[in-house]
């Protein structure tokens, strides 16, 4: 950990060894509490995605809300969620790890029962709120724990701390492959059967946590001194990697938003969209770990980031090359196929770096609320960036621009990626 405005890192973050070993068997080399945070990734994402999908739809069909009101909900949602991290990474420094996970839990719990039978928008809405709200608590914790672990198994000399943030991904990016699976078979009840199973799935972790999470980690010394956001609000470094990191986000995001738009126009329906998500799940699953111990000895955080940042920029390129031809059926779906691929190995080189480098920006005994900030910053970009992209899309404009803009915006984000401090 470093001051708000660090000194050059003492110990081999950011430039890794020249001779790495491989590593075969990452999952048995790790203690046990790394391995009880990775599979609370996967398990917080098989409970979350077994009811996210189907919530818009169960919003607008069964309760019958209006299409305004239901966006109102999601965006309620992805407030109380995203921009409330930096609150749940404050008490994590505060009171430690364990506390506020297990009310993280036990507030999710309480969010999905209370949504499976809410059948007003007033009741949907404070559902929502609880359920978003569980996740800024317990989300911010695991991961600066898991980033704090890994710094120190990287210091121990047992590989780099990309290589555990890489699998923290992987166990997430596999829980949001599981979880929408299913729901779908849960469906076929009603919904209610899939939120009282997502709560099901929190009873199990909280059991499980309040079981195995330590009361005290070895090293990590809870935060008692008021403040730390003025010193934050005043490292222009982590916001410069904040306002990078939003950049990436809100690509990413596209996947939600431009994508389904272009899907709609090449294939006549949103049939093939599963199939494209779906791909971006496996290549992560698959390809994480073998990028990540590529890119590991080869390139810093900064450079990991840029790199994936162009590639993101060649993803939207591509699409703007392919649009002004209009191509559909199968033949048009292959630049937006193109596109996730590009799209999700620039997530694998962007966010484990991302989550490596903010320990060595977190002033001490501040981690909880740097890693909660890159979070709340991020969300608050794509929200905003999110509404001007879909207007674009919606602007009588040439078909390829809006494509063009956004390759345009990661080669700019690439500039704002904090250097390094000056010795």
């Amino acid at each position: 950990m470093t001051d708000p405005d660090p000194a050059p890192p003492t110990h081999p973050a950011v430039r890794l060894p020249s001779r790495l070993r491989p590593r075969l068997g990452l999952w048995s080399e790790l203690g046990p509490l790394l391995r009880l945070l990775v599979l609370t990734q996967l398990a917080f994402n098989v409970g979350f995605f077994a009811v996210l999908p189907f919530l818009s739809d169960h919003l607008g069909g069964a309760i019958g809300l209006a299409g305004w009101l239901v966006g109102l909900v999601l965006g309620v949602r992805t407030f109380s969620q995203q921009g409330l991290f930096v609150v749940g990474g404050a008490l994590a420094d505060r009171y430690g790890v364990r506390p506020v996970v297990l009310a993280g839990c036990a507030l999710r719990i309480a969010g999905f029962g209370w949504l499976g039978f809410a059948e007003r928008a007033w009741s949907v809405i404070g559902a929502v709120l609880l359920i978003g709200f569980a996740a800024a608590l317990f989300s911010p914790a695991v991961e600066s724990e898991v980033a704090r672990q890994a710094v120190v198994r990287e210091e121990a000399g047992k590989g780099p701390r990309t290589e555990v943030l890489a699998l923290f991904t992987v166990a997430g990016q596999a829980g949001a492959f599981v979880g929408p699976l299913l729901g779908s078979v849960l469906l076929a009840v009603d919904f209610r059967a899939v939120c009282l199973a997502g709560a099901g799935i929190f009873v199990l972790v909280l059991a499980g946590h309040a079981w195995l999470l330590p009361q005290h980690i070895p090293g990590r010394a809870p935060t008692r001194e008021p403040g730390g956001v003025r010193g934050l609000l005043r490292d222009r470094r982590f916001l410069a990697l904040c306002l990078a990191y939003g950049t990436y986000l809100l690509g990413y995001n596209q996947l939600y938003l431009a994508v389904p738009a272009e899907v709609e126009r090449v294939a006549g329906s949103q049939a093939p969209l599963a199939w494209l998500f779906a791909l971006s799940s496996l290549l992560v699953v698959t390809a994480q770990l073998p990028v990540t111990r590529w890119a590991a000895p080869r390139l810093d955080p900064r450079r990991s980031m840029a790199a994936g940042l162009v590639v993101l920029a060649a993803g939207f390129a591509a699409v703007a090359a392919a649009r002004p031809a209009a191509l559909t059926g199968a033949a048009g779906l292959v630049p937006l196929a193109g596109f996730v691929a590009l799209l999700t190995l620039g997530q694998m080189l962007i966010a484990p770096a991302a989550r490596a480098w903010v320990p060595e920006m977190a002033a001490e005994g501040r981690l909880g609320l740097y890693m909660g900030a890159l979070s709340s910053v991020s969300g608050v970009m794509v929200l905003v960036g999110s509404a001007v992209t879909g207007a674009l899309l919606d602007a009588a404009l040439p078909v390829a621009l809006p494509w063009v803009l956004l390759a345009v915006l990661p080669l700019a984000a690439v500039a704002l990626l904090p250097r390094p401090p000056a010795a």
